[in-house]
């Protein structure tokens, strides 16, 4: 495994972001394991998760210009702090989130921060992807705004679980959507990382027998 995915995985352990019991996902599914941006809680542990996403997205995309949103509330945090960590590598780019209500006053509106123009590309942010509802649902939102298209969209793990279909959620949505999705690390990885400590065996049992009825086929 690459070193910096191992540093990822064990930043995520140490900031409370990897957990493992009995969790319920966003697409209903009972699941060993949960990541949860929201768990992020200091000045450091922000910057260090925006750096990761920074050096994902100049591996993937370059030194190309786009507008990043992130999704309220977790992608909100990943989208301000992957804005400063590209400025800090030199490339400065806008960023806007979603209201989760529309304001009716002041400005009005469903998002804030910058809002992109036609002809603008939209980079999404988000923690993870389990069966691509959260994406479906960001779709929904960017699809009040004309002209604009998104490229990508990058998350912290892919779980390489089964959307709809037997293909993985991450596949699926490329294919409806017609964009890129990229991950840091995916539960594979994570996996061989636990594999490294006897102690973790448990766990690594129970995410096994998980993916052998969820696991994406392709």
């Amino acid at each position: 495994m690459e070193s910096y995915k191992r540093e990822f995985i064990q930043f995520l352990q140490d900031a409370g972001v990897l957990r493992f019991g009995d969790f319920t996902a966003k697409s209903g599914r009972k699941i060993p394991y949960f990541i949860n941006a929201g768990q992020i809680k200091t000045g450091e542990e922000i910057a260090r998760l925006g750096e990761f996403y920074a050096k994902a997205y100049l591996e993937k995309i370059g030194n190309k210009k786009t507008v990043l949103y992130g999704p309220a509330y977790k992608g909100i945090s990943i989208a301000v702090s992957a804005a400063v960590a590209l400025a800090k590598n030199g490339l400065d780019v806008p960023f806007f989130f979603n209201r989760k209500e529309v304001k009716d006053h002041g400005e009005g509106g469903v998002f804030v921060g910058y809002v992109p123009t036609q002809g603008e590309e939209i980079v999404i942010v988000e923690d993870v992807i389990t069966a691509g509802t959260a994406i479906r649902e960001s779709m929904a939102i960017l699809g009040g705004l004309e002209g604009v298209k998104v490229a990508a969209t990058f998350v912290m793990v892919d779980r390489k679980e089964k959307g709809k279909t037997d293909k993985s959620a991450m596949a699926e949505v490329e294919e409806e959507f017609g964009f890129p999705v990229y991950s840091v690390v995916d539960v594979y990885d994570i996996i061989e990382f636990l594999e490294e400590d006897p102690a973790n065996a448990e766990n690594v049992t129970r995410i096994k027998n998980y993916l052998a009825v969820n696991g994406a086929k392709a």
